[in-house]
C-alpha cells in the first residue's frame, strides 16, 4: 500500500508541502483532532508565543500519532489555524523544526482567524495520517 506524493511539473515545488497525495484504496487513515499549545492537565503554554504553542500543539499531535502506531512520515495533511496576528513564521519554524529534511511532506492548508475557542489560544493544528 502505496501513498503517492504529487508535485508536478509547472508548479512551486517547496520542502514544507506537497501539492497533492493519493491515498491508496482501504488505507488505513488516522484523523487527528485540532491540537492547542496545552499541557497534559489543560494549561496553555506560553499564551503571547505561537511558537512555543506550535510546537506543543505539534508534541500533541505526535502523541496522538505514536498511541496510533503512526509516525510524523505517515502525515498527509495538516491544516494549520493560526490567529491573525500571530507570527506565522514562528509557527512554520516549529513545523520545519519537527519536519525536517525529510522528502514526500503532507500538503498543509494555514488559515488565518479572528480568534480560536479560547482567546489565549494563538494556533490550531489537525492533521491525517495514512498508517502502515
Amino acid at each position: 500500500m502505496t501513498v503517492e506524493h504529487l508535485n508536478p511539473e509547472g508548479m512551486h515545488a517547496n520542502p514544507a508541502f506537497s501539492q497533492g497525495i493519493i491515498l491508496p484504496a482501504g488505507a488505513r487513515t488516522l484523523l487527528i483532532g485540532g491540537q492547542n499549545g496545552v499541557d497534559a492537565e489543560g494549561r496553555i503554554v506560553s499564551k503571547s508565543d505561537v511558537g512555543k504553542q506550535a510546537e506543543k500543539a505539534l508534541s500533541n499531535l505526535k502523541l496522538v500519532l505514536d498511541a496510533a502506531g503512526g509516525a510524523i512520515e505517515d502525515l498527509v495533511k495538516v491544516t494549520i489555524v493560526i490567529e491573525q496576528n500571530a507570527d506565522l513564521s514562528a509557527a512554520f519554524g516549529a513545523w520545519m523544526a519537527v519536519w525536517g529534511n525529510r522528502h514526500n511532506p503532507p500538503t498543509v492548508k494555514v488559515l488565518k482567524v479572528a480568534g480560536l475557542a479560547d482567546p489565549d489560544f494563538l494556533i490550531e493544528i489537525e492533521a491525517q495520517a495514512v498508517l502502515k
